[in-house]
């Protein structure tokens, strides 16, 4: 766990509105009020809020309300569908001309939307960021996030020490659409890595290996990883709360295929999770791709 020291003395006086209270949005929001930040916050489902006005948030009444109240606003949301809600809706983001502030979505969007939202939020004078992340709810809690930036280099700078409090490290990667890509491909790899993974242990686990000696096998060499080791715990006790859930890996994998992903291994990968959210794992973690495929 990181800890909070407030090193930014003229970026905290900056009040920040945060859209998005679920599993990465919470603690991520917790993280900027324990870095100084003064931090309103909205969510439609207003008793997700009780945990960070606790914690010493304000709460506004609709996202256009926190834009007025707010010198910058961030959004961490499920999907493109609910990030343009936030921004059209009738009290959205762009329902009154606020020129001059700045809108970071952190949500995982396509590169299209990400282009989109940039145009509409300049016909109204706002600046834009996509700031996707790479991580999941341990990493947010942490503030140990990687975040892939899209958008000019004067809202980047501007935004870099709400970053640093979030991310261990953020990519200025170059206009809007690169970050929103840049998310795409790594979580790619990362379903690549979670289905080599499940069937390596169900393949060693039908010839007599057990799933503790064949983790042991990955795991101390070279094909052992980050998430190999992260994720040896759900695999052997069976179980799988959500830190990623799965259906959303099931949304960035066909969104990538939307953008263009059109490698051997995206359709059969697609697939496969998208057969696992039709079983009902959805909302279990991502590694519970292994129990699809037990089943195969």
């Amino acid at each position: 766990m990181r800890t909070f020291v407030v090193k930014y003395t003229v970026m905290n006086k900056l009040k920040l509105g945060w859209i998005g209270l679920g599993n990465m949005g919470n603690p991520m929001a917790k993280n900027l009020i324990k870095a100084g930040f003064e931090v309103i916050v909205f969510n439609r489902t207003k008793e997700k809020e009780t945990e960070l006005t606790e914690a010493g948030a304000t709460s506004a009444d609709n996202p256009q309300q926190l834009l007025e109240i707010s010198d910058v606003v961030l959004t961490m949301l499920s999907n493109d569908e609910a990030v343009k809600a936030v921004f059209e809706g009738k009290s959205g983001l762009l329902a009154k001309e606020q020129p001059g502030k700045l809108v970071i979505n952190m949500s995982t969007v396509s590169p299209e939307t990400s282009r989109y939202l940039s145009e509409i939020s300049d016909k109204h004078q706002l600046n834009f960021l996509e700031a996707p992340v790479s991580g999941s709810v341990k990493p947010a809690q942490d503030g140990t996030l990687i975040i892939l930036v899209g958008g000019t280099a004067e809202s980047y700078n501007k935004a870099k020490p709400i970053f640093d409090v979030l991310g261990k490290v953020s990519h200025h990667l170059g206009a809007v659409g690169a970050g929103s890509s840049a998310k795409l491909a790594i979580n790619y790899l990362l379903a690549l890595n979670l289905q080599g993974l499940a069937e390596t242990i169900l393949f060693a686990e039908r010839n007599g290996v057990s799933r503790e000696n064949m983790l042991a096998i990955v795991n101390e060499g070279t094909c052992g990883n980050g998430i190999t080791k992260l994720k040896s715990p759900s695999i052997l006790n069976n179980s799988f709360p959500a830190a990623f859930a799965l259906k959303h890996l099931v949304k960035d994998l066909r969104l990538a295929k939307e953008a263009g992903l059109d490698a051997p291994l995206i359709h059969p990968l697609f697939d496969s999770f998208n057969r696992a959210q039709n079983m009902g794992l959805g909302d279990e973690d991502v590694m519970a791709i292994i129990k699809s495929l037990k089943q195969n």
